[in-house]
């Protein structure tokens, strides 16, 4: 995969994933100001990614001699449901100026080394040429370059156990459609991308649903793209293995359960159309960027550190 944060020094540059997979064009951010713009305006998505972004806004804004405490509140205030944010910037909230950008090398360096563990814990549960379901995306480009649920996806092509990925094209945004589908296509990974309402019809034909997250509460509750839910309810009741693929730094241990999640709303505009296409009338929209499944129908969460269990055994 090209880099898509890439950290010069002096500005950090991030391919614009809203433009992909038509055209390959960076945002160039100079301070912490215009990092927050490109999280909030989905430059860069994907809960791993926007926490290592954040870091690197923060630094930005202490090699111009700005005000951190500032930088900091904006940041944080880009995107609210993703927790690796909060966590890269609580991070880096004890760290001296002239060392936040080699913390913040850090952060990105071992997101990576992360996936690839996960990758390796999540192949180890799949068996070889099976059919499995991906909502959103979650690969190298919604992480620092690896991926979590398409991180698995990976390791699997490159053990040679030939997976086969149903991607779902993942309304209102399309990053299934956008940028999964271009992402297995740069690698040459058998995929068919579908339309959400056609997950019931494939499901009994997959052997897993992997997705990723943005947060999971203390109880093993998850916060993930909007759809998710459904997928895990439709698992269910096929008997599908449904796997969450989440790095141990989306775990918040603040949040007892689900409920103590905060929603993002969107823009009514992705639901109204996209780009400079619309096909909705002025109706009243709900657009929530996420959704909660209970983690009684969650078969396993898959971590770094391997199958974690939520305290109360569930």
């Amino acid at each position: 995969m090209r880099h898509h944060i890439r950290w010069t020094g002096d500005t950090l540059e991030l391919l614009d994933q809203r433009r992909l997979p038509h055209e390959v064009v960076d945002v160039v951010c100079r301070d912490a100001a215009e990092t927050a713009d490109a999280i909030r305006d989905m430059v860069v998505r994907g809960a791993p990614a926007i926490g290592i972004t954040a870091a690197y806004g923060l630094a930005l804004e202490a090699r111009r001699g700005g005000d951190l405490a500032a930088a900091h509140e904006r940041l944080m205030a880009s995107r609210p449901t993703a927790v690796n944010l909060r966590w890269a910037l609580e991070r880096l909230a004890d760290v001296p100026a002239g060392e936040l950008e080699a913390e913040a090398v850090a952060i990105h360096e071992e997101d990576v080394g992360i996936n690839q563990a996960m990758g390796e814990v999540g192949a180890s549960l799949i068996p070889s040429g099976a059919n499995v379901y991906h909502h959103c995306n979650t690969g190298a480009l919604a992480t620092g370059g690896w991926g979590t649920a398409l991180g698995v996806v990976r390791s699997l092509a490159a053990a040679g156990k030939r997976p086969h990925v149903y991607v779902g094209e993942t309304r209102p945004y399309l990053q299934g459609a956008r940028l999964t589908a271009w992402e297995l296509l740069e690698e040459g990974i058998d995929h068919t991308l579908v339309c959400d309402s056609v997950a019931a019809s494939v499901m009994p034909r997959c052997e897993a649903v992997l997705v990723g997250c943005d947060r999971v509460a203390a109880n093993g509750d998850v916060a993930n793209k909007i759809g998710t839910l459904g997928l895990a309810i439709l698992a269910k009741h096929y008997g599908v293995p449904f796997y969450v693929c989440m790095p141990m730094s989306t775990l918040d241990q603040k949040a007892p359960t689900g409920a103590d999640i905060p929603i993002e709303e969107r823009s009514a505009a992705e639901v109204r159309g996209f780009g400079d296409v619309v096909w909705a009338s002025e109706s009243p929209i709900a657009n929530p960027a996420f959704d909660i499944t209970p983690a009684a129908l969650v078969t396993a969460w898959v971590t770094e550190e391997g199958l974690w269990t939520p305290p109360d055994g569930a």
